[in-house]
């Protein structure tokens, strides 16, 4: 598998680094760093200044030297300068030439430590992305050492649900890394998740999907469930207990057309309120998490 790293010399460009080395130590993945300047054919008024270009290349070149001397051994990384209109298409170009699984972007500046503040790329790749988005959240970084020590999948019964199960089970098998499975069921509730009868449901999915992934893991690998309670998103997600080194798995919305992702509404409140790394999954991506490489 190759994981793509979408790469700035800021915070959040080494925020993004930090995850992606510990999701590659996870399950053997190698690194793609990409950093994305303007196209050189871009139209202008006035020419470009060859010497500028020179400055900003080996700038960029110097960036991407830092970031691999910052992989850790044991980790295979590749550096690419890649040149696009944006660094949304930049980033969508390099998934496609590379044959990436999964693309890791950091947070925007400005957003609170430990918190998510949607940059334009992260948003646009949330919208055409057809990998998954592993998003990073300001101060990431600060755990680079730090083993992923948990995977929670938060599943629901919307399309997809079966997918993103089925990538959640993958990524802990490929990783050896303990399974929270979190039931979203009775936020689905349109009358509320207070109510007894949505809180039943939600319960049964909890031990339905539990049974499943135990049947698909190794016995020694810890698997467990949650139920997720509230009268909103946001309430549920602030309430549950939250590992520092855990990461989050959510699906797309089902809006999102075939092969691509699209942040529903779940997955955009749950950002504004975790504190841990989230991992937005494509319902049909051809290449998942945790596949054979």
């Amino acid at each position: 598998m190759r994981y793509i790293v979408g790469y700035t010399d800021t915070p959040a460009g080494h925020d993004a680094l930090a995850l992606g080395v510990r999701l590659a130590r996870t399950d053997g993945a190698r690194l793609d760093v990409v950093l994305v300047l303007a196209n050189e054919e871009r139209p202008t008024i006035v020419p470009a200044d060859p010497g500028y270009e020179k400055f900003l290349r080996e700038t960029a070149e110097g960036w991407l030297a830092g970031a691999i001397d910052r992989v850790p051994e044991g980790v295979k990384a590749t550096s690419h300068l890649v040149y696009a209109e944006s660094l949304a298409d930049g980033l969508l170009e390099a998934i496609d030439t590379l044959g990436a699984s999964l693309v890791v972007v950091g947070a925007a500046r400005g957003g609170l430590l430990g918190r998510f503040a949607l940059s334009t790329v992260a948003n646009a790749l949330l919208h055409a992305a057809p990998v998954p988005v592993a998003l990073a959240p300001s101060g990431c970084r600060d755990l680079a050492e730090t083993p992923v020590s948990r995977i929670t999948c938060a599943v629901g019964t919307r399309a997809g649900a079966d997918a993103l199960l089925a990538t959640g089970i993958r990524a802990a098998r490929a990783g050896g890394v303990p399974l929270r499975l979190l039931s979203l069921v009775a936020l689905d509730e349109p009358t509320g998740a207070d109510r007894p009868e949505a809180l039943a449901r939600a319960r049964e999915h909890a031990e339905e999907v539990l049974a499943h992934a135990v049947d698909e893991l190794p016995r020694d690998l810890a698997v467990t469930s949650e139920v997720a309670t509230g009268r909103a998103i946001d309430d549920a997600i602030t309430a549950i207990a939250w590992d520092p080194a855990e990461i989050v798995f959510v699906g797309s919305s089902r809006l999102a057309q075939p092969r691509r992702l699209f942040l529903g509404s779940t997955a955009a409140k749950m950002l504004r309120e975790l504190p841990v790394p989230l991992v937005v999954v494509p319902r049909d991506a051809p290449t998942q998490i945790g596949d054979p490489s």
